[in-house]
Order: C-alpha cells, then sequence, then structure tokens
C-alpha cells in the first residue's frame, strides 16, 4: 500500500526540481529573489499538507487490516509503481510544463509546490512504513479495490497484511534489497 503513495513522489520531486531550476534562470514578473522565496515557503506548506491529508483514514484502515487470504490478489512492487506512473503520465507532465511556465511570472515557485508535493508524499510513506515496522506487518491494498491508484479511496474496505518478509517492498514501499 505504501508503494502505491510512494510511486508518485520521485515523478513529482525531479520535474519540481528542474522546473524550479528554469524559474532560477528566468528573471519573471516578480523577480528571482521574492519567487525563490515564496516558492521555498509553498515548499514547505505543500510538502506539511500533503504529508498530511488522509493520514486518519489511513489509520482506521490500517487498524481494520485482515491477513491477507488465497483469494487475494497482491501486486509486485514494480508493476503498481509502473501501473501507477503510466496512469497518471498525463496529469505528471500538465503538472511540470504549468510549473515551468509559471516561472516566467513567479521564478521556481510552482516547481518548488511540484516538488513539495513529491516531498510530502515520500514522508507519508516514510510514515505507513514506521507503523509497518511497529506492527510487524506489510500493509497490501486488493488490486481490485484500488480505484485510480487512491489506497484511501472509497472501494478500499480495509488493507491486507502478510509478513514483514512477503513480496518485494520494504516497509515503506520502498525497493527490498536482497543480500
Amino acid at each position: 500500500m505504501a508503494v502505491i503513495v510512494r510511486a508518485g513522489a520521485a515523478p513529482m520531486w525531479w520535474p519540481g526540481v528542474v522546473a524550479a531550476a528554469v524559474g532560477a534562470f528566468v528573471p519573471g514578473l516578480t523577480g528571482r529573489r521574492i519567487g525563490l522565496l515564496a516558492g521555498a515557503a509553498l515548499f514547505l506548506l505543500t510538502a506539511a499538507v500533503v504529508a498530511s491529508v488522509r493520514m486518519r483514514r489511513y489509520g482506521l484502515l490500517a487498524g481494520a487490516a485482515t491477513r491477507a487470504g488465497r483469494g487475494d490478489f497482491l501486486q509486485d512492487r514494480d508493476v503498481t509503481v509502473r501501473r501507477w506512473r503510466r496512469g497518471h503520465r498525463w496529469w505528471l507532465l500538465g503538472a511540470f510544463l504549468v510549473a515551468v511556465a509559471s516561472a516566467f511570472v513567479v521564478p521556481g515557485a510552482g516547481g518548488l509546490v511540484l516538488a513539495g508535493a513529491g516531498a510530502g508524499l515520500w514522508l507519508k510513506a516514510v510514515r505507513i512504513g514506521r507503523r509497518e515496522v511497529r506492527d510487524d506487518v506489510l500493509f497490501w491494498v486488493r488490486t481490485d479495490w484500488v480505484e485510480r491508484g487512491r489506497p484511501a479511496g472509497r472501494q478500499v474496505k480495509a488493507y491486507r497484511t502478510t509478513g514483514p518478509m512477503a513480496g518485494d517492498a520494504a516497509p515503506g514501499g520502498a525497493r527490498r534489497h536482497r543480500r
């Protein structure tokens, strides 16, 4: 489940950093200094909001989690990430283009907002991973319950759990390192 949350972090972070870098070279209407300072404040605000949104729902679903049964289809980490990114590629491209275009008005601000959203998703995945470590389980969402990449959407009734060594994802959705 944390894999779905974490899947959007990198595709938002890196284009946001690139768009902010473009903004650092464009004077814009407000000037570079004001644009980058406003962008830094918006980065922190966006990261905090994205990291905290729907965490109560995540907690309720994790509290009602049941052990995964034989009939539950749990998807591989790479497949989950690939499906999420393919499903959102046009939104991500549009967000990047808007962030670059906003650099001509407020330099760097749009890119830092996009990067802040990616950082907030990563922080949210880290918080979920801490709960997984604390509970000594991995949380999963049945693939037939996930609507458009939302791990806490209306169709999700409860999470499924497996042992911490199941699958190819570490707690928090990171790639499991095999030694």
